[in-house]
């Protein structure tokens, strides 16, 4: 899986958070590892479940940049 590490920078209140967890939460090959003001931290199994995450965040209404990507078999 690849670890990605996005900049969401009008996610602050925990309101915001749980709007963009509620946003994602159903995309298959996601998982969510971490999220807090403005940074979202989640494990893709793919470059088109890395997109679905983007869009979907951004269909939210959130702006969203990928701050780094990791490759990693560590992930479950």
């Amino acid at each position: 899986m690849k670890e990605l590490k996005l900049n969401v920078p009008n996610m602050q209140s925990t309101h915001c958070q749980m709007r963009v967890r509620d946003a994602i939460k159903e995309i298959v090959g996601l998982q969510i590892q971490k999220v807090e003001a403005g940074k979202l931290t989640v494990a893709v199994a793919s470059d088109d479940t890395k997109d679905e995450v983007v869009n979907a965040i951004a269909k939210a209404g959130y702006t969203v940049s990928l701050e780094m990507l990791v490759i990693s078999k560590s992930v479950p």
